[in-house]
């Protein structure tokens, strides 16, 4: 055995473990997506705990109006571009359209984008339970995604609320006592309501973070573009350019790490 191999988080990246943690002792965990080397060796350097290789590249580096053409190849890409820079936070890489439709095919897809791209996560949407337990049995480190799932925007009709409805929220909280049974260890809420956010981070032992779903979950994520002011189209309103206020990206990443750190983001305005 290598005399290093103990030591080899000696770079101190991240795990999940450190993450969960973080939820145990009550302190927010900051997200922030990346696409390219710059970016993933700015948004390391800001302190950011998770940098999510989203995609949302579809839509805000492609131009697509949803993320829904984004090939699997062009996540191991920009993941492998990403890892290159990135020393300390835990890099999680989508699954994109499709290619977690059976839990075989769902483990070479992650395999490949830890592999290939160097991933040390990977998310996937709905609540795939079969999925999940598969991928969690192959050793692979798993965060599930629910509320508003932009991989099923046919389905559901629109970029929209969900869990509104009394049935919607008990099935929300209901799949998310689900995915984590199936052994994921952590969890994207999307636009949900805030009470109903706050229920499911208190009832949840991983960590639950939101994405316009209020300042209750044990952190929060944004898409690096949208919250610098530069993302093609209208801003989401749950997100919150912290670009304007300083005059440079590094502070912008540092202002939004310490405004979740602090409770200070989300706001009410941010929220639903």
């Amino acid at each position: 055995m290598s005399p290093n191999y103990l030591n080899s988080n000696s770079l101190n990246v991240l795990t999940h473990l450190d993450l969960l943690a973080m939820k145990q002792s009550g302190e927010k965990i900051t997200c922030l997506t990346a696409y390219d080397a710059s970016f993933a060796a700015l948004v390391d350097a800001s302190g950011i705990d998770v940098i999510l290789v989203g995609d949302s590249l579809g839509m805000v580096i492609q131009g697509n109006s949803t993320t829904l053409p984004v090939k699997i190849e062009e996540i191991i890409y920009h993941t492998r571009c990403v890892t290159k820079t990135c020393q300390r936070a835990l890099v999680m890489a989508d699954l994109p359209f499709m290619t977690y439709a059976t839990p075989e095919s769902a483990a070479q897809n992650a395999a490949r984008l830890i592999q290939d791209g160097g991933a040390k996560m990977v998310k996937l949407e709905g609540a795939k339970i079969e999925v999940i337990e598969f991928l969690v049995a192959q050793g692979i480190s798993v965060c599930g995604h629910l509320g508003l799932l932009p991989q099923f925007i046919h389905q559901i009709g629109g970029y929209k609320v969900q869990g509104k409805i009394t049935e919607a929220a008990e099935k929300l909280c209901v799949d998310a006592l689900a995915i984590q049974k199936a052994g994921a260890a952590m969890l994207i809420l999307e636009c949900v309501p805030t009470d109903l956010a706050k229920k499911i981070a208190e009832n949840l032992t991983i960590p639950v973070i939101g994405i316009g779903a209020g300042k209750s979950c044990d952190g929060q994520v944004l898409v690096v573009y949208d919250m610098l002011g530069i993302s093609v189209g209208k801003r989401p309103r749950f997100s919150k350019n912290f670009l304007c206020d300083t005059d440079s990206i590094e502070s912008a990443l540092k202002n939004y790490s310490a405004a979740v750190k602090n409770g200070d983001f989300p706001t009410a305005k941010h929220s639903f």
